[in-house]
């Protein structure tokens, strides 16, 4: 019995290993079948899909040539906005000649130099009327900016922009030495601000542009040694021997930074002397260094002897050579649309193209020091604070109805400290608060930094004991001696952007709006200028001193950057953040085409944009033609390459990118032909009727911004 069980099972294990066997054939074999048919399924619809792409690319580029022509009509449109702005800036000058308000002309040489003469000349050191000339000195240098960073390089040549540079630095020295020498005037006439209760000088004198905190120290009590000025809150603490001494303090808030443009012209001469050694070495013989030396001499812009400042070391800069505009704006992208006859596919002028590409050299580079600032990363936001300790000048006395004074021809003389001594003696340090200003956001704690004369750059060395109060808006730290100071702020800290969009809201009306890190700023466009029409951080509008004013773009950026919220990236920006980087030519035609339709279509930003690789962009587009916001549901998403446009398949809900082509679309060589096969008629009208100056605008915003790399 037992050998018969065994036979039976070991009978049933075979029999049931054999169906095993030919189930698991079985089901090998149909998912060998179910393979190959979904094989030839997938290779079929490839097929189908490879057939229709080439129709597409076929029935494209038959009408390539009709599409580029109507595109090349509207470009026209930025042809026509740079002549409007050459002659407005033509009918600028001719309106100031016949305007003979006495007021100079700042790119006339003859003019400026005869009116920064007299000023020179100009005996009056009384501060108030300084501070009012100051007023149309500021403008003029303003002037000069405006016209380096809005005159196209065909507009304006080299020698012009050294001569333009040049008359900045000139106006900016003039400007500091009056204020030294109302400075001075101010400490011979104590008397008129003496403090009734501490028996020392103690004013405040100011306007929009500057501020001047002095305290003198008549009564040289050591309980007086600090203090405190009410009107700005800033203070300071000096060390004990100080204030023995018969010494002055001044602290002189400038709004405006005239500081930091030196460490890019210290800079260029730099680069400019590496270049000269590569010359040289690469020439026979030495023939060439005096040549190079005779050039340097000539290209020196020439500076008045006795224009000595205290602190900032203003004097020992080098030249402008070589750089149209300051730190912030070097090699700004192109702001005005050159004459374009050629195809859309050709070359854009060189100014046009966002400079994002590695230097193939690193040599201009500042030297690893850990304390100096680096000015591509940093800015001072807020102005620049020239904090002095000065030797107090012989006083007036009062003989019968005479008040006599002595007058010695040495200007304003700072007080040594710390003294020049032997040995290792130690000096304790000037302590020193700052109330910050509300027309500036500090999103983090600034960083404060001293500018070094010698080195031509700000550092961090020498301060120390750094408290910051967001909520008392003040910042107090301790200084081994006096300094020209500055707050500085990252300056891509608002970088990249967590979303855009540019929308219409009328007739040659457009809201763009980038929600940066630590703000929202919201810009309104018309016609031919813009506005800010709020800055949003932490949920308060902000800078409201700014906001609610028309003014051009490039006033605009200004503008905002003084105020502390930068969203204009720079050439060297990637190098600093996180940037979703895309080809240059294909990113500035982007840019073009979108301006082109802004006044019919709305563009956002899409999260598949960062997917879709270097030499393409995808943003979001609905035709929108009434007031308000654009509904999600009314987003589309397209593709743009620079030489074809399509519309996509994939939504911003879709858990994977693709390419593929939303069903019923075509393909089209550039972006208003493909939005042209969606959009009403009343759409098309409104982009052939839109005013040129308003797509030059939005232009202008959009490169400016780079939101397509950026965000």
């Amino acid at each position: 019995k037992s050998s018969r069980k065994k036979k039976v099972n070991k009978a049933e294990k075979r029999r049931l290993q054999k169906e095993e066997e030919e189930r698991r054939l079985k089901e090998e074999e149909e998912a060998r079948l179910q393979a190959e048919r979904e094989a030839a399924a997938r290779l079929e619809k490839e097929r189908i899909e490879r057939e229709q792409m080439e129709k597409l690319e076929a029935k494209d580029q038959e009408r390539r040539e009709l599409e580029l022509a109507e595109l090349h009509s509207l470009e026209e449109k930025f042809v026509s906005a740079q002549g409007w702005k050459t002659e407005r800036r033509a009918y600028a000058k001719w309106e100031h000649y016949m305007a003979c308000d006495g007021s100079p002309d700042p790119t006339v040489p003859q003019e400026i130099n005869t009116f920064m003469s007299l000023w020179r000349e100009d005996p009056s050191e009384d501060i108030r009327l300084v501070m009012e000339k100051g007023e149309q000195v500021l403008n003029l240098i303003e002037k000069l900016q405006f016209l380096l960073l809005d005159m196209p390089p065909s507009e304006i040549t080299e020698k012009e922009t050294v001569q333009y540079q040049e008359t900045i630095l000139g106006l900016q020295n003039l400007l500091h030495e009056k204020y030294n020498e109302a400075t001075e005037h101010l400490l011979r006439v104590t008397s008129m601000y003496e403090d009734p209760d501490t028996g020392n000088m103690q004013t405040v004198i100011k306007d929009k542009n500057v501020t001047f905190c002095i305290w003198a120290n008549l009564k040289k009590k050591v309980r007086f040694k600090n203090h405190v000025f009410s009107d700005t809150h800033h203070g300071f603490d000096l060390p004990q021997s100080v204030a023995m001494s018969s010494v002055a303090v001044r602290i002189l808030h400038t709004h405006y930074d005239h500081v930091s443009p030196l460490w890019l012209r210290c800079q260029s001469a730099r680069l400019e002397g590496l270049d000269s050694q590569e010359l040289t070495q690469h020439s026979e013989g030495s023939a060439g260094e005096p040549a190079q030396e005779e050039k340097e001499a000539k290209e020196e812009p020439s500076v008045p002897a006795g224009e000595e400042t205290l602190s900032d070391g203003r004097n020992s800069a080098a030249s402008f050579r070589g750089n149209t505009n300051s730190t912030a704006d070097t090699n700004e992208m192109a702001e005005e649309k050159p004459e374009k006859k050629s195809e859309i596919l050709d070359m854009p002028p060189e100014d046009q193209v966002p400079q994002v590409q590695e230097k193939p050299s690193e040599e201009g580079e500042e030297a690893s020091d850990g304390d100096v600032v680096d000015l591509r990363q940093f800015v001072p936001v807020g102005g620049v604070y020239h904090i002095d300790v000065l030797q107090l000048p012989h006083q007036a006395k009062q003989v019968k109805n005479w008040s006599m004074v002595e007058l010695l021809d040495v200007g304003l003389e700072a007080y040594p400290y710390p003294p020049e001594e032997v040995g290792d003696a130690t000096h304790p340090p000037v302590q020193i608060t700052l109330g910050l200003s509300d027309s500036v956001i500090y999103c983090k704690e600034p960083v404060v930094a001293r500018w070094d004369p010698a080195g031509q750059h700000w550092r961090t060395d020498g301060i120390s004991s750094v408290t910051y109060k967001a909520q008392e808006k003040s910042i107090s730290f301790d200084m081994g001696a006096f300094y020209t100071v500055a707050l500085l702020q990252d300056v891509h800290l608002n970088m990249p952007y967590r979303a855009w969009e540019l929308r219409p809201t009328g007739i040659d009306k457009a809201l763009f709006r980038v929600t940066a890190v630590f703000a929202e700023v919201q810009i309104q466009i018309k016609g031919d200028q813009c506005m800010l029409a709020a800055v949003v951080a932490d949920e308060k509008d902000v800078l409201s001193h700014l906001t609610g004013k028309w003014m051009c773009p490039v006033t605009l950026r200004r503008v905002l950057k003084t105020g502390g919220v930068n969203i204009f990236p720079e050439e060297y920006s990637y190098k600093y953040i996180c940037a979703n980087r895309k080809a240059p030519l294909m990113e500035v035609r982007a840019y073009q085409q979108m301006a082109l339709v802004a006044s019919a279509f709305a563009f956002g930003w899409s999260k598949w944009n960062l997917e879709s690789g270097q030499d393409q962009v995808v943003f979001k587009v609905s035709e929108h033609l009434q007031a308000g916001s654009v509904k999600d549901e009314d987003w589309s998403l397209y593709m743009f390459n620079g030489q074809r446009a399509q519309k996509l398949k994939v939504t911003e809900t879709s858990e994977t990118f693709s390419g593929e082509l939303e069903e019923d679309s075509e393909l089209h060589s550039t972006l208003y032909h493909m939005l042209k096969d969606f959009a009403s008629e009343e759409a098309i009208d409104k982009v052939n009727s839109a005013n040129f100056l308003f797509i030059d605008v939005v232009y202008q915003l959009l490169l400016a911004t780079r939101v397509l790399t950026y965000s």
